[in-house]
């Protein structure tokens, strides 16, 4: 497919400038921007469709760009001027070398797969976009399954929660969903499935440290509001709620390194698990 040429603040430009701040014109196109060369690369590994790919007009193509454009001979190219690009990536200087508009997946429960070392958490109301890619990129370090963010929240595709996912928004499933309650009659159609999740909220007053308690079996974590924790309505639908064991002043933690400090653990005893088995089998 030939490059389309963009040098002027047009309508297509005018479109995917509003992709960056508009949540709701994102929603309606079904649309959003990713800016560089690993989150964009980790799209293409995982299959994610893209709909145009933009780069700079006065910048030879890269040895990745050209191989990127080879693979991906269906996808709309752009090129657009230097000072435009720059805009789109969000870069008060230089452009950067590749921005994609990237196809939103449907909001759907069945992309998270569950099987026996399932591994979930769910983000109630956050309110930091750049904690919803935080949680996810931890998501994805220590095995998780998916994310799903409940409740009036800020947005997963919002720009800063991708860029701070480093290209894991597209290995990690994330699913948005209006409250607890179709989390729970997904819950409940995985339970008569035979997969036993077990939900476990995380609180500064929970009943458990988190080393004590098993994280060895199907597991969705909660992990509240950043500054009002989890709702009442959560802790009531919790099968169990922990805290994390803190020392010094801090009562409690950040919510992606809160989270990121549970997924830790329950990677932890899973390896600790896996080892026993083998030991025990040997």
């Amino acid at each position: 497919m030939g490059a389309v040429r963009v040098s002027s603040r047009n309508a297509r430009f005018q479109v995917w400038q509003a992709l960056l701040t508009n949540r709701n014109k994102r929603q309606r196109a079904g649309e959003f921007l990713v800016q560089g060369v690993r989150p964009i690369t980790v799209a293409v590994e995982h299959g994610w469709p893209i709909r145009a790919l933009i780069h700079d007009s006065e910048r030879p193509l890269s040895r990745w760009a050209y191989q990127l454009q080879q693979r991906q001979r269906g996808t709309e190219w752009v090129s657009m001027a230097p000072d435009l690009l720059a805009e789109l990536g969000e870069k008060d200087e230089a452009a950067p070398e590749m921005v994609a508009v990237m196809e939103m997946p449907p909001d759907d429960l069945d992309r998270i797969k569950v099987g026996p070392d399932f591994l979930g958490v769910v983000f109630d109301r956050p309110t930091g976009p750049g904690n919803i890619g935080s949680i996810i990129r931890s998501a994805d370090a220590f095995g998780a399954d998916g994310l799903i963010v409940t409740g009036h929240a800020a947005d997963v595709y919002d720009p800063k929660s991708v860029r701070a996912s480093t290209g894991s928004i597209f290995a990690v499933p994330a699913v948005r969903v209006p409250s607890q309650r179709e989390v729970m009659e997904w819950v409940a159609d995985q339970r008569s499935l035979g997969n036993p999740i077990v939900v476990v909220g995380t609180d500064e007053h929970g009943t458990a440290d988190i080393y004590d308690f098993d994280l060895t079996q199907p597991t969705l974590l909660l992990i509240g509001n950043e500054t009002s924790g989890l709702s009442a309505a959560w802790k009531e639908l919790a099968d169990q709620l922990v805290r994390i064991p803190m020392t010094g002043s801090a009562s409690s933690l950040n919510a992606a390194n809160a989270a990121t400090a549970v997924l830790y653990e329950a990677s932890r005893q899973r390896a600790h698990s896996s080892k026993t088995r083998g030991t025990g089998s040997a």
